[in-house]
Parts: C-alpha cells; sequence; structure tokens
C-alpha cells in the first residue's frame, strides 16, 4: 500500500540542539549508506550516523513529519547550511575539497553552501520540496545571502552510464566564467563527452537526478568538471545558484509573512543558530 505525505503535518526549522542534529545525522545515514550503498567509516556503521567535522558549524535544515512521535523518527529529510563566516573559521567550504571555489570566494558575494540534502523516498514528493525552498528562501532573506552553491550528485560512478546528462548539463547550463568553480585538477572529469547538436535537451532533462532537476528549474548553473566520490557513490557536479534567480513565488510568499507578521515563530528558528 503506497503512503502519501500529509502535507498539513509537514513542517520545516532548523535543528535546535543535539538530539536534532544526531537524528538528522541517522536520517542522512539511512537515505546515503542503506538506501544508496555509500561506504561508512567503522564509527559511522557503529553509530549509525553520517557525520564529519563541518557539522559542527553548520546550520542543519530539517523536515520534521509532526504526526510521528518517535524524535529518532519524525525528521524526514535535512539539509546542511553553511555560511562563509564559519567556513573561513573552519579553513575552507566542504565543496573546496572538490572544487576550486576562488571565482565564488573573490566575487563579493555573500555566500551559502547547501549541502548534505537528503529526504526519505516516500517523503519526495512536489509540496515536500516546495515546503523546503520555501524555507531555504526565509534563510537567505535572513542572512541576505547573494549566491548558493555546493556538490549535487548522480547515484552512480559509472561515467558511461550518465555521459549524456553530464553533456547535457555542460552544453545547456554550465556558469559563466566569473563565477565558474572548476573540479581541482586531480578529480577533474570531463563533461564535454559529446557534441551539443547531438543532445535532446527535452529528453535528458528527465534523466537527470530530482534534486539536480530541480536546481536547474530554479535556474542553477553548473561548474566545470565532474568528480567520482567513490565513498558516497556518485558523480558530482557543482550547482551555483545566484538567488536573485529564484522564482518569486518562493520570495515573494515570505516577503509577505515577514512583513505581515514579524514575529512569526518559524521566522525566529529560521535566524536561530
Amino acid at each position: 500500500m503506497s503512503f502519501t505525505p500529509n502535507i498539513e503535518t509537514i513542517t520545516v526549522r532548523l535543528a535546535q540542539n543535539s538530539e536534532e542534529v544526531e537524528a538528522a545525522q541517522h536520517l542522512r545515514y539511512k537515505v546515503f549508506y542503506e538506501e544508496h550503498k555509500a561506504i561508512p567509516s567503522d564509527e559511522m556503521a557503529r553509530i549509525r550516523r553520517d557525520f564529519d567535522s563541518y557539522d559542527a558549524i553548520a546550520d542543519h535544515l530539517i523536515v520534521i513529519d509532526e504526526s510521528i512521535t518517535d524524535p529518532q523518527h519524525r525528521i524526514v529529510g535535512t539539509y546542511r547550511l553553511l555560511r562563509r563566516e564559519e567556513a573561513d573559521k573552519h579553513g575552507q567550504f566542504y565543496t573546496g575539497s572538490e572544487y576550486n571555489l576562488t571565482p565564488l570566494l573573490t566575487s563579493g558575494n555573500t555566500l551559502l553552501e547547501l549541502g548534505r540534502s537528503c529526504v526519505l523516498a516516500e517523503y519526495r514528493t512536489r509540496p515536500v520540496m516546495q515546503i523546503l525552498w520555501q524555507w531555504l528562501a526565509h534563510y537567505m532573506m535572513d542572512y541576505n545571502i547573494d549566491l548558493m552553491f555546493g556538490c549535487a550528485s548522480f547515484n552512480s560512478t559509472n561515467l558511461e552510464d550518465i555521459a549524456m546528462p553530464l553533456a547535457y548539463l555542460y552544453h545547456y547550463h554550465q556558469a559563466p566564467s566569473d563565477l565558474c568553480p572548476r573540479a581541482v585538477d586531480d578529480l577533474y572529469i570531463d563533461m564535454n563527452t559529446c557534441p551539443k547538436e547531438k543532445i535532446d535537451p527535452k529528453t535528458v532533462f528527465k534523466m537527470l537526478p530530482p534534486l539536480i532537476k530541480g536546481y536547474i528549474r530554479l535556474g542553477a548553473k553548473i561548474g566545470n568538471g565532474a568528480v567520482l566520490d567513490h565513498q558516497f557513490n556518485t558523480t558530482d557536479v557543482c550547482i551555483v545558484l545566484q538567488t536573485h534567480l529564484l522564482s518569486d513565488r518562493y520570495l515573494k510568499h515570505y516577503s509577505r509573512r515577514k512583513a505581515n507578521d514579524p514575529d512569526d515563530k518559524q521566522a525566529q528558528a529560521g535566524t536561530s543558530s
């Protein structure tokens, strides 16, 4: 029997304590390692959580199904949000291990890195994702973010299987040179795998992973080169999204809410850290 989430019981906010962060890490483990067969460290496998050093300095966006009472299972989606000032304290952004981010770091834009995005399979519906993006628009307004970026993945390391989608992204959606991260030399995979004239854009777009489709619909561009991530069993591309290109329906929704209800509780949660 199929399950359809009740959108009325779905809420989105930032994690407010270590227990909620740990629950988000448990969700990440379930999606990345159990569903998509990433390779955990011994410690990750023992505690059944995905974690790294960036978790301590990032905000953790969580999607909650309020109809579930168990605090370890009511978080059904998560996103890790890392602002420039926190990344600088750490030494670099997570994406900096795969891409040269100099064009972004020197652009003068206020930056936000998006990472560790995952949603349980039964909640990967358009209404749930719309709520998630609405909240992200709100967060960006609170912190005056100009540009978001981060790695998005194909759940495969077989480059032959994804050659056409990679070429499509290269030919139709590559970022302008002044905002185009390049995969570091020792990891660089050329995405220009076939001529543009051999690509049927509508057909190939349907082959993209849902998250990458969502980014492209919002106006995102793609960095130069893909990267194989053997731990996560993925091929990564770098997403670059100027926030002024976000759909008006997200930004206007939250502009109206802030103007009409400055004490909104979810707005307050959105600025906590």
